[in-house]
């Protein structure tokens, strides 16, 4: 299976407003991709699409909910209808909510689905027709370590990336069964250090963190456009990520001993936060339009992701 390379490519970037999506459609349009960005938020889009423009990328927006079907699709039509074909699909959207499971109403873990996991079902289902017809492309799902352990505080998200697991597994298996060379990727980072922890709601009385260490953005970026021209079936991204995948495939029993002596407080700031101060889960947040997140005084490096890329230099060492 060959993809096209990045500066040949027509890429739609789904949840691009912020964050590791954000991240993503400058360093395709950087490297001379067409590029289509999409969110809720049309100031946030906009302000990326003149980021864009300032370089003499080429980009164009579309306002899109996701857990809406006919909205995703028309992120695909637009695709289609500006430059006449699509070769990659990047999925990133989504929302968090911080809390034991007994403090989250039924209404509230099926809206982190509907966002999390169905968005990323229709984005697949809206793509797919357009890389067939191509002959070839990449669906890019971005999932979470979450997808392989879940974590206290987040038994919705996890739910939702352990979905993206199971539905993409399937659809990957069946596309090699139909000798469609469509490349399907599932990106698990780690801890990234996004405005995702600023986002979400709590219901914890305080911000909520992501266990340390975390990462830069730029990191998972690298992977997603690393997806994009090798088709590959997983990347985990981080080295916490490889351990923690490792630990749970020995022992998942350690895992949860761990968890119990470090992951409920790790996950709380000292700084309060109601449940009612502003958060991104029923409506965008406007002035969360960066990149990256509180806590860059916790961002180390990760060695396994660039030998990831360099496999010579990975199975030399």
């Amino acid at each position: 299976m060959q993809l096209k390379p990045i500066n040949q490519q027509v890429v739609a970037v789904v949840g691009a407003s912020s964050g590791i999506g954000r991240e993503t459609a400058l360093q395709f349009a950087r490297r001379g991709a067409k590029v289509v960005v999409s969110a809720r938020g049309e100031s946030k889009l906009k302000s990326l699409v003149e980021e864009i423009r300032g370089f003499a990328g080429e980009a164009t927006y579309v306002v899109a909910d996701v857990e809406v079907f006919e909205q995703v699709k028309a992120i695909a039509d637009k695709t289609i209808e500006v430059y006449g074909r699509l070769d990659t699909w990047v999925h990133a959207a989504a929302i968090g909510i911080f809390a034991t499971f007994d403090k989250i109403t039924p209404e509230e873990f099926k809206h982190v689905i509907d966002v999390n996991l169905m968005g990323q079902v229709y984005g697949a289902m809206v793509a797919l027709p357009h890389l067939k017809r191509e002959g070839r492309g990449a669906l890019i799902h971005i999932s979470s370590i979450e997808g392989r352990r879940s974590l206290p505080y987040q038994s919705a998200y996890a739910a939702a990336k352990h979905g993206i697991e199971g539905f993409i597994e399937a659809m990957r298996i069946e596309l090699q069964h139909e000798k469609f060379p469509i490349s399907v990727t599932s990106v698990k980072p780690a801890v990234i250090n996004t405005p995702f922890w600023n986002n979400g709601l709590t219901k914890l009385g305080v911000k909520p963190s992501g266990i340390p260490p975390y990462y830069d953005p730029q990191l998972v970026a690298d992977a997603i456009l690393y997806a994009a021209e090798h088709p590959t079936r997983d990347l985990l991204v981080g080295d916490v990520a490889k351990i923690i995948d490792l630990l749970e495939r020995i022992s998942p029993s350690l895992v949860d001993s761990l968890l119990l002596l470090i992951g409920f407080q790790l996950q709380r700031t000292s700084e309060p936060k109601s449940e009612d101060a502003p958060n991104n889960f029923y409506q965008p947040v406007p002035e969360h339009d960066r990149i990256e997140g509180d806590f860059g005084n916790l961002v180390i490096p990760s060695v396994a992701d660039w030998l990831d890329k360099n496999p010579i230099f990975k199975w030399g060492a």
